[in-house]
């Protein structure tokens, strides 16, 4: 793999500041709605303090709703713990510049208590668990998101104005590999490309996809953990550089009736010498035992674990028969129709989760696969046979069709409970109950459509 560039070492952002072309920091990190949230400092103080001691954040930022709203439920964060500090610490290995923004380097924080522990429910730290227990085994994963979304006409404020509704999207029809009716779109999105790369990301191309106005920009694989860090910076500056043009876009799993925004997540494991553990060109299809018993893992355990890939009810939406979007818990060799698609050869070669929207929380539906996996080679796991047809139209077991049912799953799984603990698995938990709390109160445009005249 090309190295990337966009990544900078302490002393060359001491170089940056002393010659005048940083003087921002943003210290961030990713929350349990997959948004990157934090702090803008200034350089000279990021250099003579906050990159030896952290910066403090209050505690309540892994306990809100998705409108930022103290709620009730978190055993960490609450009136009664008086909405205490956690500490951001950087990690130096993701710090970058931040192109679309003026002047401005970006670093990805680790959260720890005031004592100095690591605060167990940060997606980030979930993730690193599971590479750790990877790592006992002598295994390293690597990952690629492939992250889609809708792009609006509208800007974001103009958008919010408007309730979302009656939106202009970019494109009028389906784009599916179109050149033309993307290329209207070409300078935000050559703008977002150019960005990324500039931020340390290694961008591979961009396609259009099949709703009006949505596209998919892909990014060269990387280690999980590093995948999972670009995946937020991204998100969230592709955000901000269509803000600058005047438009907005949307990563929600289903906008509209149409085809939704997936996020379908590869991964592929590698020995302590690099070694393509998952390929054995003597095997049947190519792949290794070790490689049959993590899918065996990723059938076994998707139905229990799909909260950690589809955290909302509106990720619920895009599962839909005969939408590219998965169903069907079943696995297959360059099968669409099925919810694990087996792809490549060698050190390619690799499983593709379907199941993940673009509203995923990358970091929790990568602790999800590797969990999975890893219950699949501890355990010895035999794999079904592949799938071949159309597994929309099959009898095998069915991906989740609601959070409530997700939910219930989740917290009755021993599996979760073995990878994550209690404490995580409680406050995944309680984000599900308060969503659902949320949605059951509220009253929609569709009951209005069909009731204020009607019933």
């Amino acid at each position: 793999m090309t190295a990337p560039t966009g990544y900078l070492t302490l002393d060359a952002l001491h170089g940056a500041v002393a010659d005048g072309h940083v003087d921002t920091v943003i210290v961030a990190f990713t929350d349990m709605q997959g948004r990157l949230v934090g702090k803008r400092v200034s350089a000279r103080l990021f250099l003579e303090d906050v990159a030896a001691h952290g910066a403090e954040c209050c505690n309540y930022l892994l306990a809100v709703d998705v409108d930022m709203n103290t709620v009730d439920g978190y055993a960490m964060s609450s009136w009664e713990r008086g909405y205490g500090d956690m500490a951001m610490i950087p990690d130096f290995s993701t710090l970058r510049m931040a192109p679309w923004l003026e002047a401005t380097a970006l670093v990805t924080a680790d959260l720890q208590w005031l004592d100095g522990t690591p605060v167990e429910a940060s997606p980030r730290r979930i993730l690193q668990r599971q590479l750790e227990r990877l790592a006992e085994r002598g295994l390293t994963a690597f990952v690629g998101t492939e992250l889609e979304f809708i792009v609006f006409d509208d800007s974001f404020r103009a958008a919010w104005q408007k309730g979302y509704r009656e939106l202009t999207p970019a494109s009028d029809y389906n784009i599916d590999y179109a050149l033309l009716a993307s290329t209207r779109m070409e300078p935000l999105l050559r703008d977002i490309r150019n960005s990324m790369d500039g931020a340390g990301m290694y961008c591979e191309g961009v396609k259009g996809e099949c709703n009006l106005g949505q596209q998919e920009i892909a990014f060269r694989y990387t280690d999980a953990l590093g995948t999972c860090d670009n995946h937020s910076v991204y998100k969230n500056g592709a955000k901000e550089i269509a803000d600058r043009h005047g438009k907005s876009l949307t990563f929600m799993a289903k906008f509209n009736e149409r085809e939704g925004n997936s996020c379908h997540i590869h991964i592929s494991l590698r020995g302590e010498n690099g070694e393509a553990v998952f390929s054995d060109p003597d095997a049947p299809h190519g792949m290794s035992t070790l490689f049959r018993r993590f899918l065996a893992g990723q059938v076994a355990a998707m139905r229990e674990l799909t909260l950690f890939s589809a955290p909302n009810i509106n990720s619920y939406k895009r599962y839909v028969a005969g939408s590219f979007a998965p169903t069907a818990i079943a696995w297959g060799l360059d099968n669409r129709t099925c919810a694990l698609r087996v792809v490549g050869r060698g050190l390619g070669m690799r499983v593709e989760n379907r199941v993940p929207g673009g509203d995923v929380n990358q970091y929790l539906a990568v602790a999800a696969l590797i969990a999975a996996g890893l219950a699949g080679i501890d355990g010895e796991l035999e794999l079904d046979e592949l799938f071949e047809g159309n597994a929309y139209e099959s009898d095998v077991a069915r991906v989740p069709a609601t959070l409530r049912e997700s939910a219930e799953l989740f917290a009755g799984s021993a599996i979760a409970r073995e990878a994550f603990g209690d404490e995580v698995i409680e406050h995944y938990l309680n984000n599900a109950r308060i969503e659902l709390a949320a949605y059951d109160a509220a009253v929609t445009d569709w009951e209005r459509v069909r009731g204020f005249e009607r019933l």
